[in-house]
């Protein structure tokens, strides 16, 4: 922890994270103060943030990769040059804090997260039930689409010893497991969706190609408050739909679309363009015309940064969107 003031620096020490410890402290060495927080953004969440908030300090969350770094800093990286860093760009006013969403939506946000954390624990069981069989020669049925009547043929597998049986048994079980743990945050999802706070956003989503009851739910969580992009280049950005630019003098070149992003939403709305362009006329006409010149892969980037485009549009105006007649 590094303390300044507006001439000097004062301290640089260790100190555990309690926000009463330090109230105190800084109350105790400078009273009538007004007092200024900033911490970069991590593992640990925004309670500090809401804690010093009720103490009256202003607080700041940063993006790391926002604070600017001297070259000196970059190499010799510790805990107290980056408290120091953080502390001088804050007093100089050279950092910029991100949007932190209240309490609540944080909270539904850890919800619908943790339904797409265990789709993925999901797939690796999977994978690695596919490895087991490709491993000892099971040729494995073309379609294999994991339904009931995949799983009991995977069931009536008998390998040569009891222990290969056991360590398949293992494996099925823990896929049975997380198939029950998402169907129960699915109907949790579908409750939340359900409520005041949600319902009327989710019908102007779902008027949207592409746009399911779950896909609004991760939209919604996600962005949390539409106004707090006043563009729809901010809110692309935001997701990642944006190229990066760089340039030397007269030149100016793109290096491909951006590796800064919301990783959750951009996969979000290319999975729901494919689904978009085959649902919506314009977007399929849309698509066709760019696939002549570019790669589908490239010409999908576009569409999903239509789709968003018709996504900021009603969340902004509470307007269902209709499809236009092509």
């Amino acid at each position: 922890m590094s303390i300044l003031t507006e001439q000097f620096e004062h301290k640089t020490f260790t100190q555990p994270p309690e926000v009463e410890k330090l109230t105190c402290y800084l109350q105790r060495t400078f009273p009538e103060a007004m007092y200024h927080a900033v911490y970069e953004a991590g593992f640990s969440g925004f309670w500090l943030h809401d804690q010093l908030k009720e103490k009256g300090i202003d607080c700041m969350v940063v993006n790391p990769a926002d604070v600017p770094t001297k070259d000196k800093e970059r190499a010799g990286k510790t805990d107290r040059v980056d408290c120091r860093k953080l502390a001088r760009g804050l007093r100089n006013g050279e950092i910029k804090g991100i949007y932190v969403p209240p309490r609540v939506k944080v909270e539904d946000r850890t919800l619908v997260r943790t339904r797409q954390s265990m789709v993925r624990k999901q797939t690796r069981c999977k994978n690695q039930i596919k490895s087991i069989l490709f491993f000892y020669g099971i040729t494995i049925p073309e379609e294999s689409h994991w339904s009931r009547q995949f799983i009991n043929w995977i069931e009536s597998i008998h390998m040569e010893r009891a222990s290969g049986n056991f360590a398949l048994k293992v494996h099925l079980e823990e896929l049975t497991h997380l198939r029950q743990i998402i169907a129960n945050l699915n109907r949790a999802i579908l409750s939340l969706s359900r409520t005041e706070e949600y319902r009327a956003d989710v019908l102007l989503l779902k008027s949207i190609p592409g746009i399911s009851t779950l896909t609004a739910m991760i939209l919604l969580t996600e962005i949390v408050d539409i106004s707090r992009f006043p563009s729809l280049d901010k809110l692309a950005s935001y997701t990642g739909l944006v190229p990066d630019i760089k340039s030397s003098g007269e030149t100016e070149y793109s290096t491909g679309i951006t590796f800064r992003r919301n990783a959750a939403l951009r996969t979000l709305l290319i999975e729901s363009s494919w689904v978009a362009v085959r649902k919506d006329p314009a977007l399929m006409m849309a698509f066709n015309k760019l696939s002549l010149r570019i790669k589908k892969t490239n010409a999908i980037v576009h569409i999903a940064r239509k789709l968003l485009n018709r996504i900021r549009f009603v969340l902004k105006n509470r307007q269902k969107y209709v499809l236009a007649v092509v």
